[in-house]
């Protein structure tokens, strides 16, 4: 092959190849260019506050050991219920043991399918887990809140679920399995499913924030300051229009990414069961152990929690759900 014809090709060759990365990349980060600032109540944030430090710190110095789950069932269900009189139990078995998820039915004003939101209140053994996950329960119960004095346009369900953590992760006798299952066995339209999985730790120092895979922090950023929107490939359109929704009502920075299961986290939360059944879902996170070192041990507290910023995180959550189920 003559030298020019050679360099011809190898010049295409690469710009194949860039064009292929970049296409790569903005499939995985879903780059949208919105934003405003919105600012939550200061209710929403003294709510939050509240809550994560009756569950991760003061209901279980009140309760015997082997009975935090029960008492934290009941708490969640006294609270969802001072917002909806459809909170309802869901009880399971396991091994001989009755567990419950806490259920509630909120009616939208026409047909048009199911949508979901859902966090988990077990914590790893018998640890504080303020922000895994009691963050994302608290911000559930808000949620519930919101959605109570302005009813959403389809239905509606806001699930606290159980048994997400080990020895039960991945497995059918998760609290979220058991509900997704649920929803297939009764052939419920799901549109979307939400999970919060950990929405409460943030940081503005330089290398706070850390990723499975190096180079990450160039797409991104190496500050902690973000939220996430986490999915498989398959969820690239919900994921873009929540982004989206997200944006268009918070100045906290919101990113996102879709890759395989194979990129370790992408899968680590209760979304995972409603794949299982096809349901379209996300999750919702400040990426956990990538960020919060304090993860699945007793520093895991509420004092260390940034409820502003929670509280923005919920706030974009309510509005980007009503902004979904309009599309």
């Amino acid at each position: 092959m003559p030298k020019n014809k050679f360099l011809k090709f190898i010049f295409r060759v690469l710009i194949l190849f860039v064009m292929t990365l970049i296409i790569a990349l903005l499939l995985v980060t879903q780059p949208v260019f919105t934003g405003t600032n919105l600012k939550p109540s200061l209710s929403l944030e003294k709510n939050l506050k509240s809550n994560v430090y009756y569950l991760s710190e003061t209901l279980p110095s009140e309760v015997e050991e082997g009975f935090r789950l029960d008492e934290s069932a009941k708490y969640i269900f006294s609270e969802l219920t001072q917002y909806s009189p459809n909170t309802r139990y869901q009880d399971f078995d396991v091994q001989g043991v009755t567990y419950r998820n806490v259920v509630v039915d909120i009616k939208g004003e026409i047909e048009c399918g199911t949508y979901v939101i859902g966090a988990h209140f077990d914590t790893y053994g018998d640890l504080p887990g303020a922000d895994d996950n009691i963050s994302g329960v608290a911000g559930l119960i808000e949620l519930t809140r919101l959605f109570s004095k302005n009813k959403p346009k389809c239905d509606l369900q806001m699930v606290a679920y159980t048994l997400e953590e080990p020895p039960y992760f991945r497995s059918e006798y998760m609290g979220s399995y058991v509900h997704a299952k649920s929803l297939y066995d009764n052939n419920i339209d799901v549109k979307a499913m939400l999970s919060l999985e950990m929405i409460g730790y943030f940081s503005d120092e330089a290398g706070s924030q850390n990723y499975p895979v190096k180079g990450m922090s160039y797409l991104y950023s190496d500050k902690g300051d973000f939220i996430t929107l986490v999915g498989n490939m398959s969820q690239m359109g919900l994921t873009r229009l929540m982004k989206k929704a997200m944006r268009s009502v918070t100045d906290l920075p919101v990113y996102s990414i879709n890759a395989p299961a194979i990129l370790a986290g992408i899968d680590f939360s209760d979304h995972l069961n409603y794949w299982q059944f096809d349901y379209p879902a996300i999750m919702v996170t400040d990426t956990a152990f990538n960020r919060n070192k304090n993860y699945h041990t007793k520093f895991d507290t509420a004092d260390r929690l940034d409820y502003k910023r929670m509280a923005k995180v919920v706030d974009a959550v309510y509005y980007s759900v009503h902004q979904h189920m309009n599309q």
